[in-house]
Order: C-alpha cells, then structure tokens, then sequence
C-alpha cells in the first residue's frame, strides 16, 4: 500500500486504545498516532536493500522479512529504540510504553500489504509463499481519505472514538472490496466458459484507485487471456486480448541456459508467479501481465529486457513504464463512469 495510507492505518490502531500514560493527557492520542504512524511506515525501508549490479535484487527482499509476522515484535522494538529517544522519553512515556506504540502501529503494515495484489511474505522465514488477497488497490482515495481524517481528528481532538470509527470504515471497506472481488471473478469465470475454454488459474484484482473496475487475467492453454469488468448494480464486461505464455527455449533460442541473463527470467517469473509473457511490441522484453494501468490491456507498468549481445555475466534491464501509464487514465476514468 501506498506510504499515506500505511502512515494513516499506523496511526489509527494505536489511537484507538485509551490510556493515560502522559501527565498531559490532552496530548496522548496525537503522541500514540505519532507514533504508530512511523512504525506503520517503516516495514517498507526495504526498498533500500537494493544493488548497483543486479536490477533484480530488490525483488527478493521488498515485502519480505520486514513484512514477516514473526519480524513485528523486532520491528516495533527498532522504530521504539528510536523514537523513544527523539520522543517517548520527553513526552515521560516509558520504554515499553513507546514499544507498544510503535509495534501497534508496525502491526498494520503487512497486514494491509497482504489485502492488495503485490503478495507479502507474512510466514518467512517458514513459508516463503507471497500472500495476497487482490481486495484492494495499492492507492485507492476512497480509502485512505477517510482514514486520514479519522486519524487527523482523533490526534487534534484527542478523541479515541473517532479512531475506532476510522478502523471500522477499514474493515467496511476491505469487506466490500472482497465482495467486488468475488463478483468480479463469477463474471470472469462466465466469460471463459463462453469462451469455450476450462483455465487453469485465474488472477483477478482491483483496477487503479477504485475497487469498481477489476482486472482478470486467466490462463487457458498456454495464452494468457486479459480483460477488465465493472462490477455493481450494473456490470458491464471489457474484452481485451490474449498472448502467448512465456516459453524461453522457444521465445529465446539464442539465450544460453546457464548465463545470468537465463538466471534473470527464472527470478523474475518466480516473482511473476507464471503470469509471464512477451511484450508483444518487443520480442526481448518480458513483462507481468498481471498489473496494467487500463485493466483490460497488455501494457506493463514493469519488464525486463535482455541483450542478444551481453555476455554470461551480464544482468537483464529493468524498466518501469509509470509515466506513461498514468497519460492513460482517461481510458480508465470511461470505464469507471460510462
């Protein structure tokens, strides 16, 4: 989930407890969602683990260990350690006072990581299988506005209740995003069937910022089939297209088994979880078909490209195509109000 958004939740739970542990109490609720907040912000430092020779490196440890259930209380007690020397002490909290703060708000973080589509670690070092519920949008305004001014009033008005309504509206609006999602893949599931095919798997998520308009990409075969729908009073189906999965001895025949760059797409289809195919306007580019900005297209936000040239050392590009994702939300604005 965005960083707003994570900061918000962070803030809310410990908001929500009653306590009187400062001397001015006036003053608790906003010091307590202070304090979860930064604690709910932090499990993501771990897009610093990165490497200057190796573009993939970051997916093996974004979402990993710090996002790991097991990991909260270790967390909470390294933002505490912190925060209880610029803050905790000055505000006369005690040092398991602040530990709790920070671990509260450390909590939330995967948690609510685990409810969008990007998958989260929540058992390692145990399992290393990424959960995710596909429920919700990385950025989704609906939700988060609403969070942050439950947050904002309860730390000005020093309201506890107003927290608690805040965490109500969390748990109102994740329901509602998994009903979506389960309407959202019954539609799916009819439209494969008058398709004539029996697929293998389905994926179905949340189009950007709203839980309205879904994205459904199921395999049948070996192509993977790509389409959005809007789901509510009135559903309405957006047919997109179909390609090939990825199949490197053929798509690559150059390609050298053992060299890094062959290394590289076994990773990044680990990742990918299967869902890897060509770009179909550069046949040395693979992409996630899993994640577009306009649902029904195959239009990565993210690839890797590899050299026919490069030697066996050498490591595949990684791309990002954001900016020229959102020049399309016009297409998806249509599709949440036609």
């Amino acid at each position: 989930m965005d960083p707003v958004t994570q900061g918000a939740l962070g803030a809310i739970l410990p908001q929500s407890i009653r306590t009187k542990w400062l001397r001015n109490h006036k003053h608790h609720v906003a010091l307590a969602g202070f304090l979860g907040m930064v604690g709910g912000m932090s499990a993501d430092l771990d897009v610093f683990i990165s490497s200057d020779t190796d573009p993939l490196f970051f997916l093996k440890y974004h979402r990993q260990f710090t996002h790991s259930l097991i990991f909260i209380p270790f967390g909470g007690l390294v933002v505490a350690l912190l925060m209880h020397w610029a803050l905790g002490q000055r505000c006369h909290l005690r040092f398991f006072q602040t530990v709790l703060l920070c671990s509260l708000g450390y909590a939330t973080h995967a948690l609510l990581d685990t409810t969008t589509s990007y998958g989260t670690m929540l058992l390692w070092p145990f399992i290393e299988t990424r959960y995710s519920l596909n429920i919700i949008s990385i950025v989704d305004p609906l939700f988060t506005i609403p969070l942050l001014l439950a947050a904002a009033i309860s730390a000005i008005y020093s309201k506890p209740n107003i927290a608690r309504i805040g965490l109500a509206w969390v748990l109102i609006y994740l329901f509602a995003g998994f009903v979506q999602h389960q309407g959202a893949l019954q539609i799916a599931k009819n439209l494969a069937i008058s398709r004539g095919h029996l697929p293998l798997r389905f994926e179905i998520k949340p189009s950007f910022g709203n839980i309205l308009v879904w994205k459904s990409v199921y395999q049948a075969n070996d192509k993977f089939f790509i389409d959005a729908m809007r789901v509510g009073i009135a559903p309405q189906v957006y047919e997109g297209s179909s390609v090939s999965k990825l199949n490197p001895t053929n798509d690559f025949p150059w390609l050298i088994p053992h060299s890094q760059q062959a290394q590289d797409i076994g990773r990044f289809d680990h990742f990918s979880d299967g869902f890897s195919a060509l770009d179909p306007e550069n046949p040395n580019r693979i992409i996630d078909v899993r994640y577009s900005f306009v649902p029904n297209e195959i239009s990565p936000l993210f690839s890797i490209e590899l050299e026919p040239s490069a030697d066996l050392t050498r490591h595949v590009h990684y791309n990002t195509e954001r900016k020229q994702a959102y020049k399309k939300l016009g297409q998806l604005w249509d599709m949440l109000f036609e």
